[in-house]
């Protein structure tokens, strides 16, 4: 069964910089990505990149993330910047079709 982890979630201050990992257990998917449910709020995407390295980002991400890839490490990185109180949510490692890490914790303290 494979598995994505994801690490490098935690306790920032506003317009701090995080960068989250996630390693598929195996194979390299077409498609991976990250998103996001904060309390109370529906998941909603934040970006995702296919195996050429094309990306999609959400609306609210306006220049201040950035997904990158190691395929041959099958590994994805979301580096965070700017940070505010509303990125405060569980970041979700995502691989298509339907596969899903366990979240990470991202807290933004004001």
């Amino acid at each position: 069964q494979v598995q994505l982890v994801e690490s490098g979630g935690g306790l920032v201050q506003a317009g701090g910089s995080l960068r989250l990992s996630c390693v598929a257990s195996s194979s390299t998917f077409r498609t991976m990505g990250w998103y996001r449910q904060a309390p109370g709020k529906q998941r909603e995407l934040v970006a995702t990149i296919n195996v050429g390295g094309g990306t999609n980002y959400g609306e609210f991400v306006k220049g201040r993330f950035t997904i990158s890839r190691d395929n041959a490490r099958k590994t994805i990185y979301l580096r965070m910047s700017s940070l505010k109180p509303e990125d405060t949510a569980v970041y979700f490692c995502w691989a298509s079709v339907d596969v899903w890490g366990q979240g990470t914790q991202v807290t933004v303290s004001a």
